[in-house]
């Protein structure tokens, strides 16, 4: 908690861009595939803001977090389009992809586990992968959030990740949820490899 600041947000410019993953819209709501949107919730909810400012084809809002100025921001393109959405905000706050944090899922991790990143391929996740496409870059620090892998290889890919989490899934999950917050209040700081070693796992 002591990253974060729920006094309304200076005015100064955006340091930083900090972006959750997920599908726009009631259906999607709470599927494996929201995670990064989960994570984004947690993060405005500590500081204290509601990310509900259309903008930059999404839902934004400026907030204080790790004493830098952000812009928080949910695409609503659809996660296969996730790009478009960073790639404007980015581009009109004139930050390097270096400068945005990427939350996601993944399916390689199991809930309750996350895993940072500075830089890498998107791993097989089209958010990620649009993302990279658009800006050009893979120099984009991100955080992953487990949702799990398939319960048997039958099972459809989009099927999965569009499923919901268990009871016991998502109570695995909320830990998870304000472990994401305090890494990337530390990211912002230029404290990343901190935040790889406290919550790497």
């Amino acid at each position: 908690m002591l990253f974060f600041s729920k006094k309304p947000a200076p005015s100064g410019p955006v340091e930083y861009l900090v972006a959750g993953l997920g599908n726009p819209g009631s259906k999607y709501e709470n599927t494996r595939h929201n995670a990064g949107f989960l994570a984004l919730d947690r993060i405005a909810e500590k500081a204290g803001v509601a990310v509900d400012r259309l903008k930059f084809k999404g839902l934004t809002a400026a907030a204080q977090v790790g004493g830098k100025q952000v812009l928080l921001l949910k695409p609503s393109t659809f996660m296969n389009l996730s790009g478009q959405s960073v790639q404007e905000a980015l581009a009109f706050y004139k930050l390097p992809p270096s400068r945005a944090i990427i939350l996601f899922d993944d399916i390689s991790l199991e809930p309750g586990r996350m895993r940072i990143r500075a830089k890498g391929s998107d791993g097989g996740h089209n958010g990620m992968k649009n993302i990279i496409y658009l800006t050009g870059r893979d120099d984009i620090p991100r955080v992953k959030i487990g949702v799990g892998k398939k319960p048997n290889p039958q099972w459809d890919l989009a099927d999965w990740v569009l499923s919901r989490f268990t009871e016991a899934e998502r109570k695995a999950l909320d830990p998870v949820l304000d472990n994401a917050a305090e890494a990337v209040a530390l990211m912002v700081q230029g404290k990343l490899q901190e935040a790889q070693n406290r919550f790497n796992s």
